[in-house]
Protein backbone atom coordinates (compact mmCIF):
# COMPACT_ATOMS: atom_id res chain seq x y z
CA UNK A 1 0.00 0.00 0.00
CA UNK A 2 0.83 3.36 -0.90
CA UNK A 3 1.05 6.63 1.79
CA UNK A 4 -1.32 8.46 -0.11
CA UNK A 5 -3.68 4.79 0.62
CA UNK A 6 -3.06 4.98 4.10
CA UNK A 7 -3.60 8.61 4.48
CA UNK A 8 -7.06 8.34 2.58
CA UNK A 9 -7.54 5.52 4.67
CA UNK A 10 -7.08 7.71 7.63
CA UNK A 11 -9.18 10.62 6.90
CA UNK A 12 -12.56 8.19 5.84
CA UNK A 13 -11.87 6.79 9.13
CA UNK A 14 -11.62 10.69 11.12
CA UNK A 15 -14.47 11.15 9.16
CA UNK A 16 -16.54 8.58 10.18
CA UNK A 17 -15.87 9.07 13.26
CA UNK A 18 -17.11 12.84 13.66
CA UNK A 19 -20.23 11.53 12.40
CA UNK A 20 -20.77 9.10 14.57
CA UNK A 21 -19.86 11.37 17.25
CA UNK A 22 -22.00 13.81 16.84
CA UNK A 23 -25.27 11.28 16.34
CA UNK A 24 -23.95 10.07 20.25
CA UNK A 25 -23.40 13.30 21.56
CA UNK A 26 -27.10 14.42 20.04
CA UNK A 27 -28.65 10.91 21.53
CA UNK A 28 -26.92 11.51 24.98
CA UNK A 29 -27.79 15.21 24.91
CA UNK A 30 -32.31 13.49 24.32
CA UNK A 31 -31.56 11.10 27.06
CA UNK A 32 -29.91 13.78 29.79
CA UNK A 33 -26.85 11.72 29.84
CA UNK A 34 -23.44 12.25 30.09
CA UNK A 35 -22.18 14.11 27.21
CA UNK A 36 -19.15 14.26 24.80
CA UNK A 37 -17.29 17.14 25.66
CA UNK A 38 -17.72 20.34 22.99
CA UNK A 39 -13.19 20.52 22.96
CA UNK A 40 -13.71 16.20 21.94
CA UNK A 41 -15.75 17.73 19.03
CA UNK A 42 -13.38 20.62 17.87
CA UNK A 43 -9.90 18.02 18.40
CA UNK A 44 -11.73 15.49 15.88
CA UNK A 45 -12.85 17.68 13.65
CA UNK A 46 -9.19 19.40 13.55
CA UNK A 47 -7.48 16.01 12.72
CA UNK A 48 -9.01 15.25 9.89
CA UNK A 49 -12.51 14.49 11.04
CA UNK A 50 -13.89 17.91 9.98
CA UNK A 51 -16.36 16.98 6.75
CA UNK A 52 -17.75 14.06 8.97
CA UNK A 53 -18.59 16.51 11.66
CA UNK A 54 -19.89 19.20 9.54
CA UNK A 55 -22.38 16.20 7.98
CA UNK A 56 -23.14 15.15 11.20
CA UNK A 57 -23.87 18.64 12.97
CA UNK A 58 -26.71 18.68 10.23
CA UNK A 59 -27.88 15.68 9.69
CA UNK A 60 -29.07 15.02 13.10
CA UNK A 61 -29.37 18.62 14.01
CA UNK A 62 -26.82 18.98 16.65
CA UNK A 63 -24.97 21.86 18.17
CA UNK A 64 -26.41 23.95 15.34
CA UNK A 65 -27.80 26.83 17.32
CA UNK A 66 -24.05 27.30 18.75
CA UNK A 67 -22.61 30.36 16.04
CA UNK A 68 -19.25 28.52 17.11
CA UNK A 69 -20.11 25.26 15.83
CA UNK A 70 -22.25 26.70 12.71
CA UNK A 71 -19.34 28.58 11.40
CA UNK A 72 -16.35 27.35 13.21
CA UNK A 73 -16.75 23.10 11.64
CA UNK A 74 -16.93 24.44 8.22
CA UNK A 75 -14.16 27.18 8.52
CA UNK A 76 -11.75 24.06 9.81
CA UNK A 77 -12.56 22.60 6.68
CA UNK A 78 -12.08 25.29 4.23
CA UNK A 79 -8.37 25.81 6.40
CA UNK A 80 -8.01 21.92 5.69
CA UNK A 81 -8.77 22.13 2.09
CA UNK A 82 -6.76 25.50 1.52
CA UNK A 83 -3.97 23.92 2.97
CA UNK A 84 -4.00 20.70 1.05
CA UNK A 85 -3.96 23.10 -1.79
CA UNK A 86 -1.24 24.95 -0.63
CA UNK A 87 1.37 21.54 -0.17
CA UNK A 88 -0.12 20.82 -3.69
CA UNK A 89 0.94 23.37 -5.33
CA UNK A 90 4.43 24.36 -3.61
CA UNK A 91 7.25 24.22 -5.53
CA UNK A 92 8.55 21.28 -3.03
CA UNK A 93 8.50 17.18 -3.94
CA UNK A 94 7.25 15.44 -1.12
CA UNK A 95 9.07 12.09 -1.31
CA UNK A 96 7.89 9.02 1.04
CA UNK A 97 10.40 6.47 1.08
Amino acid sequence: MSVVSYIAIYFVIMNLIGFAIMGIDKRKAIKRAWRIPESTLFVIAIIGGSIGTTIGMHVFHHKTRHWYFLYGMPAILLLQIALIVLLMYLPIEFTFF
